[in-house]
C-alpha cells in the first residue's frame, strides 16, 4: 500500500495476507515465520509476507542477498531482519517440496 497509488491497482487482482492461508492450513511462509521466529511485534509481518510470497514463487532458491534485496522496501524495527531472512529461506525449502 505504500509503494503504489490505489488507482494503479485498478483492474488488477489484490491479495492481502488474509488470503495466504487459514488458521487450520497456514501458507508455508506463515509456518516458517512461526518456526524461525520471524515475527516479534507483528506490525511489519503482513507486508513482509506479501512481499515474499510472489518473490519466492519467482525465485524458488534465493540467496540471502536476494532475500534481503526483496524485502528492502519493508521496514522492521524489531528483528534486525536475520530471523525474517531465515524464515524466508525455510519457506523456500518448504515450497520446493
Amino acid at each position: 500500500s505504500c509503494l503504489m497509488f490505489a488507482v494503479q491497482a485498478d483492474g488488477h487482482e489484490i491479495q492481502t495476507v488474509e488470503g495466504l492461508g487459514t488458521m487450520d492450513d497456514l501458507h508455508p511462509l506463515q509456518e516458517s515465520f512461526r518456526e524461525a521466529h520471524g515475527v516479534q511485534c507483528g506490525f511489519c509481518t503482513p507486508g513482509v509476507l506479501m512481499t515474499l510470497a510472489p518473490f519466492l514463487k519467482e525465485n524458488p532458491d534465493p540467496t540471502e542477498a536476494e532475500i534481503r534485496e526483496a524485502i528492502s522496501g519493508n521496514l522492521c524495527r524489531c528483528t534486525g531482519y536475520q530471523h525474517i531472512v531465515d524464515a524466508a529461506k525455510l519457506a523456500a525449502e518448504k515450497m520446493e517440496t
